[in-house]
């Protein structure tokens, strides 16, 4: 120990005992030889500054309607502005401002536990430079005067409310109540707080404020006040509710039932979970000490960051009462807790019990009072030992003095002078905790996370089952342990949700509700091509292009690669039906050679029949092009070879027609026709159609040719892989010059279906064309509707039902002479039955 600590002890006992509220006279202090005593009668200031915190030696006489807030009255300024001038006076002689001792003089005062009293104490004491120590929260509204002269053992706020917003996050809680005391560290905590939780996504279902303490004359408007608020609560559909205030506030929270009872208020009320700051601790009054305490089971609060110190509790066991020289703070604590009365003190007309003073503080419950340290506790004891230390060291910085000589000077020396060795101050304590402030005079400590308890026999234990490490940064800030959290009997030990309305599952999103907070919204599912992976999205995720979404639109799914192949049902039906209208070509074109000479077969220019056989043949064959994974090379003569190949057919079918024509003019007497007719004609159409058209592809293909391509959107499902036409200008053009072409065939055979039928084949052109332009005519829309391989298959389709419908109206019928009826395919019953149609 540092020399003469034991003599600053003795003088600190007589001293810092002093709270706003009450005034304790101390005895000799214990043996410093057990260092973890407090000095004098500081200890049960300390312990049950949370528990009475009004203990004091001035006694009021109650009034019958009083009787739920004599408690309350006690925090009245003037009895703090009175116990503060008691400070400057003579022991036991009030009048301020005067002192004829040099015993009992102010070196330090403990000031809390709650911080509006800081103001009272200040008021008074900082014209003395009087140093003060508030173990409470940092008091709203000091003055930059009063601030040099203030030390907070309370850890600074910053990081209790950003653990605060972290508990908040970590349960996603966005939907909550606040409860404040209505004074200014209240109304700051809604200004500038509750704000910045907002932008973290906190909502409020309300935010209310408490009554603030009044006189008993108010008290039926205090109970109106109190029955509002707890409807706010009971209605609110927030299963969270933040409480900010201070240890007055406990005693709010239990009379609000009780006032209920009285009131016959009958409300039903879900599962609420209270989140509380670290200035709140348990409070309690004798009238309370037998009410229900149901209302703190599961509460989950902050409180200043302690150790247990040793013999602590063996301490608070032997504490004697009786022992005590004059009748302290101890005895008043005494015979409120054990609800009895000394002999030799005022009778109380309530008190039938006498007080022994050989009770044990063990046995009551910890509801009326907790052998436990408590944050509170720890902060006084810490400040005890922050002054000691802060006087020791201010010592040894002057000079060394015997203690009696030691004593004086702290009389007499300017107290602003320890200012500066408390700022400093840092030293372990008996825990082996690091005491020490920080630049703006708060103590370098950090907060604990308790969860409330309550036991059978209407008692509670506190539980820590988490901290916030204010080195470490806000978003690291909180540790907590879930599973060691014991939740309100509703909850069935599962985690409550707080939320304005359930979550939108994966596969949905969130859109704002019109006039709601933005807490508050409805869900829709995610359109086509979008997912949501996680809950509360407020916007789906576009997939990838070679994805797409699952029908729960939570997933997405790669694309498969889609193309006409041989390998499917769709493919093989579609190349099987080429290869057998292309045999079945090959085997007209042989019947047409075999029977070459024939009547039927030299009609209308056998080298058209051929060449239109072949280029049939060529058609069908063609169609294999479309078949299969698109190439360069396929996709180079997909267009190209089958628009060349059908020109090249409507323009022997437009030959073939005008070389009928042609042939009827030319047998009447006197025409001029003659002289076309043959077999150049045939050949210059056929030629000049088909070489027209080419030069159509090849212009294509020198500008801008087909090539293959990949289509990501047409279909959600697959990868579509195509040949690009690369021009759609120069498509068009070739499909424009077959449709002239089909459209002049099927004009010119229309008009020449009539003629004579032995020279005449414009019937079946007309038939074989009317198939061909209601296939290609129904095509377009078909194309249109349709995606990916199936456009495709629609081509091939279209190519084969116009071909074969071209194969089977020009040539079946000629087969069917050739084969079946081949009496008819004779020059002689030629001309005999165009005789008889001619008569």
């Amino acid at each position: 120990m540092f020399p003469f600590l034991g003599s600053i002890l003795a003088l600190l006992s007589q001293v810092l005992c002093k709270t706003s509220t009450s005034r304790c006279v101390t005895s000799n202090p214990p043996s410093f030889k057990h260092k973890y005593y407090y000095p004098g009668d500081l200890i049960i200031a300390a312990v049950t500054s949370q528990l009475y915190m009004a203990s004091s030696h001035i006694t009021f006489r109650r009034h019958p309607s009083e009787e739920l807030f004599d408690e309350i009255i006690n925090f009245v300024a003037k009895w703090t502005s009175l116990a503060s001038m008691e400070l400057l006076s003579t022991h036991d002689r009030f009048v301020p401002n005067y002192k004829c001792d040099d015993q009992n003089n102010v070196v330090s005062v403990i000031v809390g536990p709650n911080s509006h009293i800081f103001n009272f104490v200040a008021t008074t004491l900082h014209f003395y430079k009087i140093p003060l120590l508030t173990y409470g929260s940092a008091p709203a509204g000091t003055t930059n005067s009063q601030f040099y002269f203030y030390h907070q053992m309370f850890p600074d706020e910053y990081h209790q409310n950003a653990g605060i917003l972290q508990l908040l996050l970590n349960f996603k809680w966005t939907w909550v109540g606040v409860i404040f005391l209505g004074d200014e560290r209240g109304e700051m905590f809604v200004q500038h707080v509750v704000p910045l939780f907002s932008q973290r996504g906190i909502c409020y279902d309300f935010i209310q404020e408490l009554p603030r303490a009044s006189f008993f004359t108010q008290i039926d408007e205090m109970v109106t006040m109190w029955v509002e608020r707890y409807k706010y609560i009971a209605q609110s559909t927030a299963t969270v509710v933040i409480i900010h205030g201070e240890n007055q506030v406990m005693i709010f929270l239990r009379i609000f039932l009780k006032v209920l009872e009285f009131e016959d208020v009958q409300m039903k009320t879900k599962g609420k979970v209270y989140i509380m700051m670290a200035q709140i601790e348990f409070t309690t009054l004798p009238l309370l000490k037998d009410w229900d305490i149901e209302i703190m089971h599961g509460v989950i609060s902050f409180a200043v960051s302690s150790k247990e110190i040793l013999g602590f509790q063996h301490f608070l066991q032997t504490r004697n009462p009786t022992s005590e020289k004059e009748e302290n703070l101890i005895r008043i604590f005494w015979e409120q807790v054990f609800q009895c009365s000394f002999t030799n003190a005022i009778s109380n007309e309530n008190t039938e019990k006498i007080c022994t003073g050989e009770e044990k503080l063990d046995t009551l419950p910890g509801s009326v009072f907790e052998m436990n340290m408590t944050g509170q506790s720890y902060s006084v004891y810490n400040a005890v030992y922050v002054v000691a230390h802060a006087l020791q060291t201010m010592h040894l910085s002057k000079s060394k003095r015997t203690p009696v000589a030691y004593s004086r000077m702290l009389v007499n020396q300017q107290l602003w002078q320890l200012h500066h060795y408390l700022r400093s101050v840092s030293f372990n304590n008996s825990a082996g905790e690091k005491v020490s402030f920080d630049k703006n005079g708060k103590i370098e400590a950090g907060f604990d996370i308790i969860n409330w308890i309550r036991c059978s026999n209407n008692s509670f234990i506190r539980v820590k089952v988490g901290n916030l490490d204010s080195k470490t940064s806000s978003n690291k800030l909180l540790r907590i342990s879930v599973d060691d959290i014991t939740w309100p009997s509703i909850f069935n030990q599962t985690p409550p949700l707080s939320l304005c309305n359930e979550n939108c599952h994966p596969g949905y999103n969130k859109i704002k509700l019109e006039g709601k907070p933005f807490c508050c919204y409805d869900c829709v599912a995610c359109p086509e091509g979008k997912i949501s992976n996680q809950e509360d999205m407020d916007d789906c995720i576009q997939c990838q292009e070679d994805q797409y979404p699952n029908n729960a639109h939570n997933v997405c799914v790669p694309k498969y690669i889609s193309f006409l192949s041989y390998q499917e049902p769709l493919g093989i039906t579609l190349a099987t039906s080429a290869v057998s209208f292309s045999l079945i070509t090959v085997l007209v074109l042989g019947i047409f050679i075999k029977y070459w000479d024939t009547p039927v077969v030299r009609a209308n220019n056998q080298n058209l029949t051929v060449t239109l056989l072949l280029v049939l043949l060529l058609s069908f064959l063609c169609t294999l092009l479309f078949i299969g994974q698109p190439r360069k090379l396929t996709c180079f003569l997909r267009h190209t070879a089958f628009a060349v190949i059908f020109s090249m057919a409507l323009s022997c079918i437009l030959a073939k027609t005008v070389v009928v024509i042609l042939a009827f003019l030319a047998t009447i007497p006197g025409s001029k026709m003659r002289k076309w007719v043959g077999k150049r004609l045939s050949s210059f159409i056929v030629s000049s159609c088909s070489v027209i058209q080419a030069m159509i592809c090849i212009v294509w293909l020198a500008t801008s040719p087909p090539f293959p391509d990949v289509d990501m959107h047409s279909m959600i499902e697959g990868i579509v892989l195509e040949c690009n036409e690369g021009s759609a200008i120069m498509l068009y053009c070739v499909l424009g010059f077959m449709g002239l072409l089909a459209i002049i065939s099927f004009t010119m055979a229309f008009l020449a279906r009539k003629l004579p039928s032995s020279f005449n084949e414009a019937k079946f052109i007309t038939f074989s064309m009317l198939v061909f332009c209601c296939v290609w005519l129904s095509f377009v829309p078909t194309y249109l509707s349709t995606k990916g391989k199936y456009t495709v298959a629609v081509e091939v389709f279209s190519i084969l039902a116009s071909s074969g419908g071209l194969l089977g109206c020009i040539f079946f019928p000629k087969c069917f002479i050739i084969l079946v009826r081949p009496e008819l395919n004779k020059h002689g019953q030629l001309i005999i039955k165009d005789k008889k149609r001619v008569i």
